[in-house]
């Protein structure tokens, strides 16, 4: 099988967002493969081992993200290539998707998997979009696959429910928590990744055109929610309390 992961590198979960004159400070910041796609790497692996062919981890970014795809390689992925993009002064998922799409052009896939959501933006819309661009099928929130022949068998989660889908191959899947357990690199995984290929490629050397991949949105301002206050509490009566909380709602929490 030919196995492609979409993968993006993010803030590490633990980091406290700061930000400084309008953007969010990347000082000091460490950085993670998001987790939503190490459940996509993870299960690609699994496939991989079950029904053979090879695992190419695809991720957008500078330089830096060669150190996450280093990462996806030493949990068992067999390639990995970066589309740097740092020459572009502005983007966002539409970007995103136009250059992935750009990419999978030329390339012959059995199915791609990424994460749902990444746990920066959140928009959960690459995915979709991309499936949509390439013409292929895609099931989201996925929390169980199987594969048999050219068929796929889904398990997705439906807002604490499971729906069971079947789809053909190529397909295109995004994991949600619980399709797996991903593993830790170990020590052997590290070192062969060392020797395992990363390809780099500029983002215009792919067939797509500047006003292919212009960014549609554009991010007005940023700002931390505000801290919260002090919570109260009531006393007296039952009764008491309610005319009071009542009271509050209306004139300090302005809800009602």
């Amino acid at each position: 099988m030919n196995i492609f992961v979409i993968m993006k590198r993010t803030f590490d979960t633990e980091e406290k967002i700061v930000i400084e004159n309008g953007k969010i400070s990347e000082e000091g910041v460490e950085f993670i493969i998001n987790p939503y796609d190490e459940y996509a790497i993870e299960e690609a692996i699994q496939l991989r081992d079950d029904h053979g062919g090879e695992v190419t981890v695809v991720s957008i970014g500078s330089e830096e993200v060669e150190k996450e795809l280093r990462t996806a390689l030493a949990m068992g992925a067999d390639k990995a290539v970066l589309i740097n993009n740092e020459e572009l002064e502005d983007s966002d998922q539409y970007t995103t998707t136009a250059l992935l799409a750009a990419y999978f052009g030329d390339k012959e896939y059995d199915i791609i998997l990424g994460g749902n959501v990444s746990n920066d933006n959140s928009t959960g819309q690459i995915g979709p979009r991309l499936a949509e661009k390439i013409g292929i099928p895609y099931v989201t929130t996925i929390t169980k696959l199987d594969i048999d022949g050219s068929t796929a068998t889904i398990e997705r989660d439906v807002e604490g429910d499971v729906e069971i889908v079947e789809a053909q191959l190529p397909l295109l899947v995004t994991a949600q928590q619980g399709l797996n357990e991903p593993r830790y690199p170990s020590l052997p995984g590290i070192m062969k990744a060392k020797k395992k290929p990363l390809e780099e490629i500029d983002y215009d050397e792919l067939d797509v055109e500047d006003d292919e991949i212009e960014a549609k949105t554009e991010t007005i301002e940023r700002y931390l929610p505000p801290k919260k206050e002090a919570g109260k509490v009531l006393d007296g009566e039952v009764d008491d309390q309610v005319q009071e909380l009542v009271k509050l709602l209306r004139q300090e929490a302005k809800v009602i």
